[in-house]
């Protein structure tokens, strides 16, 4: 989640009122609670306790746990995911073949929004109006109708917005608005979830939560909360009602049209059914918040035995598919500059412990986080990195991790028509493309940041510069990469 454990969370209003009849009991438990400890400062919505509770879930501390109780609580948090749904093609045709109506109204809304969006970049085509002005102008028209279309254009957008190869500067800045700034659904539908998911009342879980969401994305949004058995400060993840359904009617469209771009579209080279399967089964995945966990812990045993890398605890009792509960970190969003410097950190360290831990992920083991976005890693007080959001995740192939560590030798040795080269093996590049070109473009680039010393390196400058290059030749981007 994209700001999930931001320490933004300003001070939170003292009481919700809720107009549902049914809810009134819960109403009756948001209101300034216990003596026996302090709430914080960022919690003044307190669950006070029912008299006698009909059930309350396990009591044992996750620090204190062995790793056989701990395994224990992951196993029935896979038990209540046991009816999540996994992706395959067969699974959209047969939910939504029998729909036309429905689908055809959806494929409708969407054609007219995104194509009424297409003339328009044409029209500005036509009257050579492309100033960075104008693309900054239709960049954020694009985000509106992203947002407007729902959570799957959203994620489109999101992917959209790490592509330099594929969307000039203008929509990459533009889009990465979309991360951690999105519309959020009622509370109430949020609390009614945590309590069908875990099987037990809000209050018998949480002593305190925040009464509305600290973040929103595209498929979840995050409570600020408190465990009632440890006291323990933790984020809330959960998910949007009726998402899965919306989603996979969605991806149902989108396969039909990669099959007309197969077919129909000779320019396009790479097979747009197959990158539109990988995708939709990544985001099916990342709709399962016991696999997000897993993820998460499987990330934290490779590279958090770096004392500089912070990867938050799964509580597996507090997790199912649909609710995902984790320790909460204080921390600042890795483009807040200003921020990470007030706390005394120094901004070149955070990026040198960001590279080596990239590193040790593109080559060392080759799982590595697919979306690293500024709002899913925070720089902490104490000076490290926590990674966030293990929802998308992905492995390079040993013949990839390869290829990428010859292609850093070449770019220290400066040997730039080796480097261009190497995006066949990678797979950057089609064996007919004419790499001449680009050598260039890539010594331009790659002399002048090699040329830097580190008082002078900007690193938006090199991002954007290297995103110039990568924009204005025809890269592919591999699969495990999408």
């Amino acid at each position: 989640m994209a700001a999930s454990t931001s320490a933004a969370a300003a001070s939170l209003p003292s009481s919700l009122h809720r107009p549902a009849r049914r809810l009134c009991r819960r109403r009756s438990l948001l209101r300034a609670a216990s003596t026996t400890a302090p709430p914080s400062p960022d919690l003044s919505i307190q669950l006070s306790p029912r008299p006698s509770p009909p059930a309350s879930p396990p009591l044992v501390p996750s620090l204190a746990r062995d790793r056989a109780e701990d395994l224990q609580a992951e196993s029935r948090a896979m038990t209540r995911a046991a009816a999540a749904t996994v992706y395959t093609p067969e699974l959209l045709a047969s939910r939504y073949g029998s729909q036309p109506f429905q689908v055809a109204l959806r494929a409708a809304e969407v054609l007219s929004k995104l194509g009424a969006f297409g003339l328009t970049l044409l029209l500005d085509q036509r009257r050579g109006d492309e100033s960075s002005e104008k693309r900054r102008a239709r960049a954020v028209e694009l985000r509106t109708i992203l947002t407007r279309l729902g959570p799957t254009f959203v994620k489109i957008g999101q992917g959209l917005s790490t592509r330099p190869d594929l969307c000039p500067t203008e929509y990459l800045e533009e889009l990465s608005e979309l991360q951690d700034s999105l519309p959020t659904f009622p509370d109430e539908e949020a609390f009614a979830c945590i309590e069908r998911e875990l099987g037990f009342p809000l209050d018998s879980i949480y002593s305190a939560m925040s009464p509305s969401p600290i973040a929103a994305a595209s498929l979840g949004q995050v409570y600020k909360a408190r465990l009632k058995f440890s006291g323990q400060l933790v984020a809330v993840k959960v998910q949007r009602p009726g998402i899965e359904d919306a989603i996979g009617r969605d991806f149902y469209l989108l396969r039909g049209l990669g099959f007309l771009i197969n077919k129909y579209v000779d320019f396009i080279s790479t097979d747009a059914v197959a990158l539109i399967d990988e995708f939709a089964r990544r985001v099916f995945q990342e709709l399962n918040y016991v696999q997000e966990g897993q993820n998460a812990r499987r990330f934290k045993k490779l590279y958090a035995d770096k004392q500089d890398i912070l990867v938050p605890d799964i509580f597996w009792d507090y997790t199912s598919a649909k609710v995902l509960t984790m320790e909460w970190i204080e921390g600042v969003k890795l483009n807040q500059q200003a921020a990470i410097e007030s706390q005394g950190l120094k901004v070149l360290d955070l990026v040198n412990i960001g590279i080596q831990c990239s590193l040790r992920q593109l080559l060392e083991y080759g799982y590595f986080h697919a979306d690293p976005h500024p709002g899913n890693i925070l720089a902490t007080p104490e000076g490290k990195l926590a990674f966030l959001d293990f929802g998308m995740m992905s492995e390079t192939p040993e013949d990839a991790r390869v290829a990428i560590i010859g292609h850093v030798v070449h770019m220290v040795n400066r040997d730039y028509e080796a480097m261009a080269r190497d995006y066949y093996a990678l797979d950057f590049l089609e064996p007919d493309v004419d790499v001449s070109p680009i050598v260039p473009a890539l010594k331009n680039f790659f002399d002048d940041a090699l040329d830097s010393t580190v008082s002078e390196l900007n690193f938006k400058t090199i991002v954007d510069g290297l995103g110039a290059v990568l924009y204005q030749y025809p890269f592919n981007g591999m699969l495990y990469f999408v």
